[in-house]
């Protein structure tokens, strides 16, 4: 029977706390740099409370000595953001696409900031990335996340020290996972780039006299716009898709 006590039920919320927060610091949407950092711990407090009565009977027992107490905390505190890391490596993908398509259409240094990295980033990344955020709250994807976050007692419970080996071969498959879903994004760029510069090739081979690439480019900005812009649906639904198995995995 799981113990009641005050200072019990207060350790329990401790711990569900340090996880919750540390995986909303990174989550997408509302782990981004543009949200304040007291709307963020306002709300990862109360979803911690939410969840908190959901997993609390999974909680080990208080320790009696303090350096276990927080021996625990920092425990959760980096699976926490080891699953937040997980899931912001998922917008990685889109910053691969950006940037494989800012370098066909010839806009790989039209530089903006971007708000969801925090930084200066391609300019096709960065409206990809603010696209990608309104989209996991225009889609309710944003309530798989906070669900997400009781599937992960389920896969490292509480208190107990997760395997290394099994960590780093998670992480290393997110990462791979995310560069090939940016190439599969960027894929229709990718093939305009391939027939574009052949061309441009085969023409500058017969008309050696004229800079043939520098008389091209307008064509290949705006061409490669245009397919950008035909394409952004399904761009977009490869990596909404690849970001919602990944989610409904953990819960």
């Amino acid at each position: 029977m799981p113990d009641l006590s005050l200072p019990s039920s207060i350790f329990a919320i401790a711990l569900v706390f340090a996880r919750t927060g540390a995986i909303m610091m990174l989550m997408p949407g509302i782990g981004e740099v543009g949200v304040p950092t007291r709307i963020r711990l306002g709300l990862a407090l109360t979803v911690a409370l939410i969840i908190g009565g959901i997993v609390g009977n999974q909680m080990p027992s208080m320790p009696a000595q303090p350096y276990l107490f927080a021996g625990l905390i920092i425990q959760e505190v980096l699976i926490g953001l080891f699953f937040g890391a997980l899931a912001r490596l998922m917008m990685s993908a889109l910053v691969v696409a950006g940037q494989v398509a800012g370098m066909q259409t010839g806009l790989a240094f039209a530089q903006t900031f971007d708000p969801t990295q925090g930084q200066q980033g391609a300019i096709l990344a960065s409206f990809l990335n603010l696209t990608a955020v309104t989209l996991i709250f225009a889609t309710g994807l944003h309530h798989l996340f906070l669900t997400g976050i009781v599937g992960t007692y389920s896969i490292i419970p509480a208190g107990s020290i997760p395997v290394i080996g099994d960590v780093a071969q998670m992480g290393t498959q997110v990462v791979t996972q995310s560069f090939r879903v940016g190439l599969q994004m960027a894929a229709p760029l990718i093939a305009f780039g391939l027939v574009f510069y052949l061309a441009l090739g085969v023409l500058s081979r017969l008309m050696p006299q004229v800079q043939i690439f520098f008389v091209a480019m307008p064509l290949n900005v705006f061409a490669g716009l245009a397919i950008f812009a035909i394409a952004m649906g399904s761009i977009l639904n490869v990596w909404f898709r690849h970001i919602e198995t990944y989610v409904q995995g953990v819960n």
